[in-house]
């Protein structure tokens, strides 16, 4: 079973500002490098990471930044 995506408004808003699509987020999810920093995963794919915390079989995206 394919786990659900869910964005927090947060991080809708900064993917709206930074212009990276779902499609985007849900790839680096699935193939970026990633890192623990606590509960939180952070992974990094082309020129942004995402930061993600799983519950249960959901993935529930925090925030969507530039890698610099």
């Amino acid at each position: 079973m394919t786990p659900r995506v869910l964005y927090s408004r947060h991080a809708v808003q900064r993917m709206v500002l930074r212009g990276i699509t779902r499609n985007e987020v849900e790839t680096a999810i699935r193939s970026g490098s990633k890192t623990r920093q606590g509960e939180r995963i952070v992974v990094a794919y082309r020129y942004f990471e995402v930061v993600y915390l799983v519950r249960g079989s959901d993935i529930l995206v925090i925030t969507v930044k530039p890698r610099w």
